[in-house]
């Protein structure tokens, strides 16, 4: 091909090879584009019948090769590093190609440079080649194939760790010689630069993606008062200018049942996906669709900094989602705190009020008893002081769940059995039931242990419950009262088929003087009773309700107390 003439045609060949691959490194293309671009070069400022340029990375090696017959054309692969370790099927031209580009060979009868070029003259002649390593040290025969009689394998450095190399393949034999070596040697330092330089370039970029995402998401979160999923849709939509093709990019985040995805989405042929851990649970996943298939890169069609930065999102979607669910668990907190603020400040009121009234409702109701038994009143006045007495009753029960309620009477422990308490307490409600059209079930398992507690206070979580039930029930319905025992635990269930809670009421039936009924109706005070008695006995109280269908209360005494005395 080339022969020792003139220095200055060389220099000005060579500038042109140089100029136009420096060119192509500089314009930032996909990693197939560039060795396309790079092979077509070849192709137009040399007489090669064919050029195949092989770059490694990643444990693979990107291969295309550019051919000029019978018009130019261009294949692509992708193979790995480690072929022949993974079982696959590797020709000896791979083999040979791929011990010339590590600079492992010894070619027999064939003089290797300095920097391990080489050329084969005629390969319809037998060839042996010697590889040698610090572990290897053998010789083989290999065949190179009778299209191309004369080949040219000049290696190159990209980095520490990866190579690459130039074959320049001829139809012709004995198509090469030493001007030529030495000067593709020259080449190919140039594309090795190029190529360092082209890998430097899309990290680069992709590096500003990445952070133009991360910061995006920065911005969407500095605002405390933005809602979750409005959040989350931003996220997402950041998604596709961060992906090398984002035409054809399409996001998805997945978090529990909720689904937030970029406008127009579909999932495509090609997926990659980080999942979303928030506190030790998965509890989501971000995920990133190609509508059309592409071509192998890292991993799968994608970067390995697309990879990084996907990676990325699902942890800013896992920070967010924890601070989310510590500022919830804090505001719980604050206001369990200040529930339990107006708790002991309405308990101590309540406590007063109750002492205060108990003397002069205990005087109106003797004296108005005893006017009762005059005999000189007449019907007009019996009716009225019986009012008085019948309201004056009235108060002084609302004043005894004051008491209850503040916890100022002592509470009487003894070992009791729940079915004999609730089963005698449902005794006086069975005629109110059937009067009301209401079927009572009781579900009372046999055998259950006896645990430390107050009967008469048992009894009125009973009472207040069933009240409950029945006045949630104007249009009858099903009552179901049910013990059992589990590991740990004594448990109640008072299920009714009523009107149910919402869940605006559901959170605050246990706050004292809140109630739903009418005024001759309710305090507002047993629901409060009820969670004071069953806390007070170190239980636990739940609720279960929807509205329409009826309400559940869940009671569990711990069987710790069967030893407490």
């Amino acid at each position: 091909m080339k022969t020792n003439r003139d220095s200055l045609a060389l220099l000005e060949e060579f500038r042109t090879y140089a100029h136009q691959i420096l060119a192509l490194a500089n314009r930032g293309l996909p990693r197939f584009d560039f060795l396309r671009e790079v092979a077509k070069i070849f192709l137009d400022n040399s007489t090669c019948d064919a050029v195949e340029l092989r770059t490694e990375g990643h444990g693979r090696w990107f291969i295309c090769e550019g051919v000029r017959h019978p018009e130019i054309s261009f294949k692509i692969d992708v193979r790995s590093l480690n072929a022949e370790i993974h079982g696959d099927t590797v020709s000896d031209f791979d083999v040979f190609s791929n011990l010339a580009a590590k600079l492992q060979i010894e070619l027999n009868d064939s003089e290797i440079t300095d920097k391990g070029s080489f050329w084969v003259s005629d390969t319809s002649q037998k060839i042996t080649i010697s590889q040698r390593t610090e572990s290897t040290d053998k010789s083989f025969d290999v065949d190179l194939g009778d299209l191309y009689k004369s080949l040219a394998f000049i290696p190159f450095t990209i980095d520490d760790e990866n190579s690459g190399l130039i074959v320049l393949k001829c139809m012709e034999s004995h198509s090469f010689n030493d001007y030529d070596i030495e000067f593709y040697e020259g080449i190919a330092a140039i594309l090795g630069l190029a190529v360092a330089d082209r890998r430097t370039q899309v990290a680069l970029r992709e590096r500003v993606k990445e952070l133009t995402c991360l910061y995006g998401i920065a911005r969407l979160i500095e605002d405390p008062n933005r809602p979750l999923d409005e959040i989350m849709q931003g996220i997402v939509e950041l998604i596709p200018p961060g992906w090398m093709y984002p035409e054809i990019t399409f996001g998805r985040i997945t978090l529990n049942n909720s689904s937030y995805c970029t406008q127009l989405f579909q999932e495509g042929p090609q997926r990659l996906a980080a999942p979303v851990i928030v506190n030790g649970q998965l509890c989501g996943k971000v995920e990133v669709f190609y509508a059309e298939k592409k071509r192998e890169l890292d991993e799968g069609p994608f970067l390995k900094e697309e990879r990084h930065l996907i990676d990325a999102i699902a942890r800013e979607v896992s920070h967010i989602l924890e601070h989310k669910q510590a500022n919830k668990e804090k505001d719980k907190l604050q206001e369990q705190l200040r529930h339990a603020d107006r708790l002991a400040t309405i308990g101590q009121l309540a406590a007063g009020v109750a002492h205060e009234l108990n003397e002069p409702l205990g005087n109106i109701l003797g004296f108005a008893q005893l006017a009762q038994k005059s005999q000189d009143t007449s019907l007009q006045l019996d009716d009225d002081l019986s009012k008085i007495v019948d309201a004056t009753l009235q108060a002084r029960e609302i004043i005894k769940k004051l008491i209850v309620f503040a916890r100022q009477t002592p509470s009487q422990l003894a070992k009791v059995n729940l079915n004999e308490i609730f089963a005698k307490g449902l005794y006086f409600f069975e005629a109110r039931c059937n009067k009301a059209g209401i079927e009572l079930v009781k579900e009372f398992e046999d055998g259950l242990p006896e645990i430390k507690a107050d009967q008469a206070q048992l009894n009125q979580v009973l009472v207040n419950l069933v009240v409950n039930a029945i006045q949630a029930m104007p249009q009858g319905g099903k009552l179901t009262v049910r013990t059992y025992v589990s590991e740990d635990s004594l448990n109640l269930i008072v299920e009714d088929t009523g009107i149910g809670m919402s869940e605006e009421v559901r959170r605050q039936i246990f706050v004292p003087f809140f109630t739903t009924k009418d005024i001759d109706e309710g305090t507002g005070l047993g629901l409060p009773v009820v969670h004071g008695i069953v806390t007070s006995h170190l239980g636990l109280i739940k609720v279960d309700s929807e509205v329409g269908k009826g309400t559940q209360f869940i009671i569990q005494f711990p069987l710790s107390n069967r030893n407490k005395g």
